[in-house]
């Protein structure tokens, strides 16, 4: 596939899912650039701003099945993976699978679950694979992950542990919407008579895989690799607001996403304002902050804005 192609069909996929959602365009186009560089998504934002409807929307316009998996105290990890049954008449164990063998799958709230139920999921994600009773199966191709959770109700979760939330390529934040865009959804709501939209397939399961390989072909100079890494190292010795910085495969993250952002412009070649673009949602998450910070409401987005600023940018001719 062409990388014209890709920003073709890409853009068709993002006016679709455009019917549904109102607004938040940045975060629709990091959405999608997640998804063509095969990475996972973490929407954490507080309740009722369409993070499950986005998900459902862009698993529509992409083609591929969709599953949602409501975390809760009680979940267990064979309620996601699946598990092996006996079956009376053949006298043998068959193995059931659970709803992780789906394209996108919806995690949602999944700060709600514990550790055990947790981690069976993010192995999953790393692995592209469950392994049952000694034996493997592949999940299928193309395999997203998006987790939600509640930033404000922290009584009763199990927050995910710094190493788990590197798994995650992005941490998205939503957002209120505007005025006018809250209008503009009430008018669309009055105007179908309903609570769903439609949303119509653009693509399929081997056409998004095909965009998902395409992008491996986008060219990243010298100059760009050096911007990366700059950027990275910058979050190590910030010293003053950052303890821990991010680790290579926060470098590797940003080659991933830069390139996919790169596609859907319509470029075969990466330039440091797609860099720039997917940086903060790609880092934020894998800083951890001076303690003496977490009483201050500072947000690692806001200091991973902050090294962004400093860090010189590489000029082209």
């Amino acid at each position: 596939m062409k990388i014209e192609d890709i920003a073709v069909k890409g853009n068709a996929v993002l006016e679709e899912v455009k019917k549904v959602i109102v607004g938040k365009e940045d975060v629709l186009k990091l959405v999608l650039t997640t998804i063509l560089a095969d990475g996972h998504i973490l929407l954490e934002d507080l309740p009722g701003l369409a993070k499950t409807l986005m998900a459902k929307s862009f698993a529509k316009a992409l083609g591929v099945e969709f599953r949602r998996v409501q975390f809760t105290p009680d979940l267990l990890p064979s309620d996601i993976l699946g598990v092996s049954v006996f079956n009376q008449k053949t006298l043998e164990f068959e193995f059931r699978k659970g709803p992780v063998f789906t394209n996108i799958l919806l995690a949602d709230e999944i700060n709600r679950s514990p550790p055990k139920t947790q981690s069976a999921l993010l192995e999953a994600m790393q692995e592209r694979q469950v392994t049952i009773e000694g034996k493997t199966y592949p999940l299928p191709k193309p395999f997203i992950v998006v987790a939600t959770q509640n930033p404000i109700e922290q009584e009763g979760t199990y927050p995910l542990p710094e190493a788990q939330l590197d798994r995650f390529l992005v941490r998205l934040n939503v957002g209120y919407p505007t005025r006018e865009e809250e209008k503009e959804i009430l008018r669309r709501r009055i105007k179908r008579k309903r609570d769903e939209a439609e949303v119509n397939p653009v693509l399929n399961d081997k056409e998004v895989v095909d965009m998902q390989k395409a992008i491996e072909d986008v060219y990243v100079s010298e100059a760009i690799l050096d911007y990366i890494t700059a950027i990275v190292e910058a979050t190590r010795n910030s010293k003053r607001e950052v303890e821990i910085g991010a680790s290579p495969r926060g470098s590797l993250a940003l080659l991933k996403l830069s390139r996919a952002y790169a596609a859907l412009e319509g470029r075969d070649y990466v330039i440091p304002d797609d860099v720039k673009a997917v940086a903060v949602p790609a880092l934020s998450h894998r800083l951890i902050l001076k303690r003496e910070l977490w009483y201050t409401n500072v947000r690692p987005e806001n200091v991973m804005r902050k090294i962004l600023e400093k860090v010189p940018v590489p000029k082209f001719e």
